[in-house]
């Protein structure tokens, strides 16, 4: 059986939670300042030729052309289906957020 999730869940997921705190503060992905820039290791190609767009809430690879929302992320980091990157998400959601200062 398929598990549905409503589509304000899954907005709530996908904007809501700060695609760059993510990165570096959850998924603990190696991450800098460069440039004014948040950078992180593609996870797709392991290069830094990356940026997020706190507009969007998107994270973009400029090296392999890969687009991460956070669901997307998740799922590429973590090795996870959809299923469970919707859940591990959803456990987010209670902890605070700080945007990413510090290089890891």
């Amino acid at each position: 059986m398929t598990r549905r999730y409503s589509k304000e869940l899954l907005r709530e997921l996908r904007n809501d939670i700060p695609v760059a705190w993510l990165i570096a503060d959850v998924l603990d992905v190696p991450s800098k300042i460069s440039e004014g820039y948040f950078r992180f290791l593609c996870p797709s190609c392991r290069e830094f030729n990356t940026a997020t767009n706190p507009r969007t809430n998107l994270a973009r690879c400029f090296r392999c052309n890969e687009n991460f929302n956070p669901i997307d992320i998740v799922m590429i980091t973590r090795r996870s289906n959809f299923t469970e990157a919707v859940q591990f998400l959803r456990g987010l959601r209670s902890l605070p957020l700080r945007p990413p200062t510090e290089e890891k």
